[in-house]
Parts: structure tokens; sequence; C-alpha cells
């Protein structure tokens, strides 16, 4: 591990960029340009502690998922997260297959959204960053080890997870889910993600085999949703799927129309904002 070129990359990095690149507000006057450390800290999701030695030349090697979040926070291109990966002494990341590094461009959209809920999904399921509206509609999946960030994955062996819908609904998401894996699973046969969460949902869930064993294909596309919270009760939203090919990822915004209930509903959702969602979560 190269700890003195890691401190000045890191260093680099979090001086070329501003609160708003990443969705912060600017606060107080600065002294100096670029994000302050505990930013950086808060964004990853570690403490300020370790993230200043790291800076300073003393912290220990970060693992390859704090990599990502790294890589993620700055808002490192491929080759800048493969640099950070190559300074650490690990592997970067096979880039045949979907990619957990959420590209820049696509960091800046996230960011931009502050009154909607949006996130970004591989097209296997994985949350890969959530904005503060999406936290707020479902829950904070990145806060999750990540096998529990896997929507899929959740959706036939979590109970929990279909709280979130109308129980009249949840037919129609068992069958969308599946369709769109097994659309992923036939486009790359060589890519052992998709195989293997296959495998572990037909063992895993009874549904999930009888709803693959109808050999439905669907890509994830727009379509209309209705989700069950808390504190704003129910929802009836747009939803807009944009397509990045090169990674394998999706983004995910929920809209609602200007006027109808739903849109009032959201306001009020943005207004209470990241509250405690507990009760949604322990739902039987």
């Amino acid at each position: 591990m190269n700890r003195a070129e890691l401190a000045d990359f890191l260093r680099r990095g979090r001086a070329r960029l501003t609160p708003s690149d990443v969705g912060l507000t600017p606060g107080a006057r600065r002294r100096t340009p670029g994000l302050r450390r505990e930013e950086v800290a808060q964004l990853v999701g570690m403490s300020v502690d370790y993230y200043t030695r790291l800076e300073q030349c003393r912290g220990p090697r970060p693992s390859r998922q704090m990599l990502t979040a790294l890589a993620r926070a700055l808002r490192l291109t491929d080759d800048e997260r493969d640099h950070l990966f190559h300074l650490t002494g690990e592997e970067p990341p096979r880039r045949e297959t979907a990619s957990a590094h959420v590209p820049p461009g696509l960091m800046l959209i996230l960011d931009r959204l502050h009154d909607t809920p949006a996130q970004v999904v591989t097209d296997c399921g994985e949350v890969l960053a959530q904005n503060a509206m999406a936290r707020a509609l479902t829950y904070d999946v990145m806060s999750r080890p990540r096998r529990e960030r896997n929507l899929v994955r959740r959706y036939f062996l979590d109970p929990t997870a279909r709280t979130l819908f109308p129980e009249e609904d949840r037919p129609d998401h068992a069958r969308a889910h599946v369709a769109s894996l097994r659309a992923v699973a036939a486009a790359r046969p060589d890519d052992p993600e998709p195989a293997a969460l296959v495998a572990e949902l037909r063992a895993g869930s009874e549904e999930f085999a009888r709803l693959w064993d109808d050999h439905e294909v669907s890509q994830r596309h727009r379509a209309t949703k209705r989700f069950r919270h808390p504190l704003v009760g129910l929802l009836d939203l747009d939803c807009e799927v944009m397509l990045s090919h090169e990674h394998h990822q999706l983004l995910v915004v929920h809209t609602a129309r200007p006027g109808t209930e739903a849109y009032e509903r959201l306001q009020l959702l943005r207004v209470i904002g990241l509250q405690d969602l507990s009760p949604q979560e322990a739902t039987p």
C-alpha cells in the first residue's frame, strides 16, 4: 500500500469538489477550497478520524467496500477508481460485469434531484446510491450490508420489503422483478453475478421458482407505482428509468404530477425528510 501517494490522491480529489457538487449545502464561508474532511467521511460512511489518518499516511488499508465508497464520494472516473484500488494494493473490480462504481455524471444528476426520490441501481437490482428523498420514501438502503442492498433478493427473501407496496400490487412487482432478471441473465451469460442470484432465489423462494419457470422476459421501463408510506400514506408515483448501458446501471426516478394528492404528499415527505422510518421497517 502506497500511503504517501494515496494521501496525496485523496487530498487532491477532495480539493477539486465543492459541497454543491455532492449535494451538500455550502454552509459558512470557507477559508480553503474543496470539501472538508468531515464531509468526505460523512459521504463515505467512515469516521472522521479514520479518513484523517488516511490523508496523513497513517491509516490502515481500507477494505474494498470502503474504496468503492471513497470513489463514489470523490466522484472518481473509472480510471481514477482503478488507480485508487492500485494505490492500496487491491485489484480493481472487473469492468466487464455490472460496475458498483457510479460514474461522476450519473452522480451529478442524482445530486441535482432535490425534490424527487431517485436512486442508482444495477440491472441485477443492487442499489448503489440514493438521494435523501429516496431514503425518505423507502429506507436507507446504503446503510445496510451490501448483500441486503439488492432489491430483488430482498423482495423474495425478506417479507418486510413488500410492506412498501399495497398488497394487491405485490404480484405484479414480483413478476416484473423476475422478468427483468431473466433478461439480464440472458444478455450476460458469462457473468456469474446474475446466474448466482437466480440460483439463490430459485432455491430460497418457491414463488420466484414458479415465476422463473413461466419464462416471462421484460426490461425495466416506465411504470406507475404505488407506495405505502407510514407517515404520509399512499403515493401514486410515475417511475422513470434511464439506462447506462456501459455500466449496466439504471437511474430510477419517481415523480408525481403537480396538482395531484400524491404531489402534495411528496412535498410533505420532503419537509418531513429523514425522520425515523422504523415503523415501516418493523412491519411484519
